[in-house]
């Protein structure tokens, strides 16, 4: 690999980050025009401010990071923490060991043992103790909530089941943040594939009485959930707002995460059309004329990751075939579309990984895109220029109930 794309690679845990439990979908649509962005939210107590920066390692290409500040439930005894990640494509505050200093209870199952989870990535894995924390986002709080918190040295044996997608990515060196924190369009991380014995995912949850750890089902109050559906108010859902970068790629990018739909003056859904998704969350893409299931708008992922090579027409970077690196910018479209009838262009840049990493200063890139086959994984490069909102499932708000994204 060259040096630019060098720098890059302890990131890939993070990309693909939300195909965690999904599958595909399918819907038609009428098209509609994308709303213009609106102006990025101020200071505020349902905002908090979100950055593209090289991240903790300084090594980072288009990772949005944040603070939260957890304390222990029911006290004044709190830790702020820097390097979170802005996650859309999962659900659920996750922190790593190495960066928590509380001394968090345990959650437990009915006969009082701790419960452990593991997170399974394309290629790597983060295994975790569930913890309960009280989270102060701005000034929302959500009170007594599940969170995980990775590398947990209380657990250092890791089943099989969960280790089988690759190595470890338990360290900041290896998941490239203190933490991540999840505020997609699902209330807990796992949903009912995970509350009832025998269900459709299970390898996520465990108990560890002793080693090894046991697969175990969880209710939807033990799962890692999505803070902000736990808000007292503004908690049917977020927007991401992030402004246009330039094509040439710039050090950093700084935006706002706003809490709630509809509920202040600060989040108005406006004229943004909401697409609402099937119960995986996912979307059709139509590209080129043939419709591709399973989309997902993803500030968790670093690129537009999207089809394949042949399928695209764009030649992979000859030192890491994860990106494109055609020898000019190709300018793509594709319309994006909602189980409920209606769709949203969405045009795109698509320019050489190996040129934009060229400047080891810059973090923040609207044209990074690589390769998906038969699947479009709208990555942060999508959220530039726009204010994304992500309705959260069942909650209630001015498009109607979530799921749903809208921009």
């Amino acid at each position: 690999m060259t040096g630019g794309l060098l720098r890059r690679t302890a990131l890939t845990v993070c990309a693909f980050s939300s195909w965690l439990l999904i599958t595909a979908c399918n819907g038609g649509s009428t098209p509609v025009s994308p709303t213009p962005p609106q102006a990025i939210a101020p200071a505020g107590p349902n905002v908090i401010p979100i950055t593209v920066n090289l991240g903790p390692l300084g090594v980072a290409d288009n990772i949005a990071y944040t603070s939260v500040t957890i304390c222990v439930p029911g006290t004044t005894t709190c830790q702020t923490i820097d390097g979170i990640q802005l996650d859309t494509g999962s659900s659920g505050l996750r922190i790593l060991s190495s960066a928590l200093s509380l001394p968090l209870p345990s959650e437990t199952d009915a006969s009082g043992h701790p419960i452990v989870e593991c997170l399974q990535f394309v290629a790597s894995y983060s295994w975790g103790s569930v913890r309960i924390a009280d989270a102060q986002l701005s000034g929302e709080q959500a009170h007594g909530i599940p969170v995980q918190v990775i590398g947990d040295p209380q657990f250092p044996a890791v089943p099989d089941s969960c280790s089988s997608t690759g190595p470890s990515a338990d360290t900041v060196e290896t998941f490239g943040a203190n933490g991540l924190l999840g505020v997609g369009v699902f209330r807990q991380d796992c949903g009912s594939a995970c509350s009832v014995a025998g269900g459709a995912n299970t390898n996520m949850y465990f108990t560890c009485p002793n080693t090894p750890c046991q697969t175990i089902a969880v209710s939807l109050a033990q799962q890692v959930v999505n803070p902000v559906w736990m808000f007292s108010s503004d908690n049917n859902g977020v927007i991401v707002e992030l402004p246009p970068v330039a094509t040439t790629g710039q050090a950093t990018a700084s935006g706002s995460l706003v809490f709630g739909i509809g509920t202040q003056s600060n989040n108005a859904l406006g004229t943004a059309t909401a697409l609402t998704t099937d119960l995986d969350g996912l979307f059709p893409t139509v590209y080129n004329g043939r419709s591709y299931s399973g989309s997902i708008f993803d500030t968790g992922s670093d690129a537009l990751y999207f089809l394949d090579s042949r399928t695209a027409g764009l030649a992979l970077c000859p030192d890491a075939n994860y990106y494109y690196c055609p020898a000019t910018p190709q300018n793509q479209t594709a319309t994006v579309q909602g189980l409920n009838g209606k769709a949203g262009a969405v045009s795109f840049q698509v320019a050489s990984a190996d040129t934009l990493f060229a400047n080891s200063v810059l973090s923040a890139f609207s044209n990074l895109a690589g390769p998906n086959p038969g699947q479009f994984d709208w990555g942060l490069p999508f959220f530039y220029g726009r204010n994304v909102f992500v309705g959260i499932e069942s909650q209630s708000t001015p498009a109607g109930f979530g799921p749903f994204w809208a921009f």
